[in-house]
């Protein structure tokens, strides 16, 4: 890292600790455990959907800035809050370190100001990921031209190896972007199926978080999974009964069976279903193409306790409202 010039001594009054994380490979990452740092330095920077640039886009490239975070450049004033230890010598960073819970929201603060004037329908950067759309492969070509314009004027470099051009699908964000839509991850799929059933209420979370992360594929997620996340209440006993075995499996083939989610074709009339229960509310967006009924995404959310007690008009007019509140990007472009 030195020999990199990423970090140099130092004579900071700060210090944070070091841990070697073990990768897939078995090597070692090196890593800053800033803590303390994190906790009093917060970036409300907003991140941008990433539903907002893929809807009808069928190119695609992706690229991978090497050593991303070490290619932005420190304060001076701030190199000495990033000091760390490692039992000899104290050393701190002259660019920003991986560990600091601001980097993901700086990055995009310097891609968006490096990559101004290019459109979202051009590009998309989440986190530390850039994605080079098109409509058709002139268009994509373009887009590509432009963005790597861009970064040669800013001097950031890229991974060769790890960037993909002219694709036609490709895995974003642990989803499938096709040219007819968005899919699931099969290898995420895989891991749901392969799951055994949880012993305790930590793995059940874990099953749960991992389902969660697809609910807008699955029709009324909150009302199947709503038994299930009822055993990780607070005070509530963990008993794995054989209706919750149902309910662990129905969940399961309901994801690995999950539709391919459509794009949205802009212009055309959007169709909002939605359906209220005693414990749960849910809605399906969609649109009717080339005469077949098309699924954009599924919503479900729990209903709290007080709304639980509302009566069955007004339970109904509360789906309407979630469901327009969560499709409002669809509904009012």
């Amino acid at each position: 890292m030195k020999d990199n010039d990423v970090i140099e001594p130092s004579s900071s009054p700060w210090t944070s600790p070091i841990v070697l994380v073990m990768k897939k490979d078995g090597s070692n990452r090196f890593c800053e455990d800033y803590c303390r740092l994190n906790d009093v330095n917060k970036d409300s920077y907003p991140l941008q959907r990433i539903d907002d640039t893929l809807d009808g886009i069928t190119w695609f490239s992706t690229l991978d800035l090497k050593s991303r975070y070490w290619q932005v450049e420190l304060h001076p004033d701030d190199k000495e809050k990033t000091a760390f230890t490692r039992g000899q010598g104290l050393w701190q960073f002259k660019v920003m370190p991986f560990s600091l819970c601001n980097a993901p929201a700086t990055f995009k603060r310097l891609m968006e100001t490096v990559l101004g004037g290019l459109s979202y329908e051009a590009c998309l950067v989440y986190l530390d990921d850039i994605t080079i759309v098109g409509c058709s492969s002139e268009e994509h070509l373009k887009n590509i031209r432009q963005v790597l314009q861009k970064l040669k004027e800013a001097n950031l470099k890229l991974s060769p190896s790890k960037c993909r051009l002219l694709q036609r699908e490709i895995t974003y964000l642990r989803h499938i972007i096709l040219v007819e839509g968005v899919r699931t991850d099969p290898d995420m799929v895989s891991a749901v199926k392969d799951w055994n059933c949880p012993t305790d209420v930590h793995q059940l979370r874990s099953f749960l978080g991992l389902c969660t992360y697809y609910r807008k594929f699955v029709k009324s997620f909150s009302t199947i999974a709503r038994p299930l996340h009822k055993l990780t209440e607070a005070k509530q006993k963990f008993i794995w009964t054989g209706d919750c075995n149902n309910i662990f499996n129905k969940l399961k083939d309901a994801l690995t069976s999950a539709p391919v989610l459509e794009y949205p074709e802009i212009g055309k009339q959007f169709i909002l279903d939605t359906d209220a229960s005693h414990e749960s509310i849910g809605a399906v967006l969609s649109q009717e193409i080339d005469g077949q009924k098309c699924v954009i995404a599924y919503f479900s959310k729990c209903v709290s306790r007080p709304e639980r007690n509302y009566c069955v008009i007004r339970k109904e007019l509360l789906a309407i409202v979630k469901a327009v509140v969560r499709s409002h990007p669809y509904l009012y472009g």
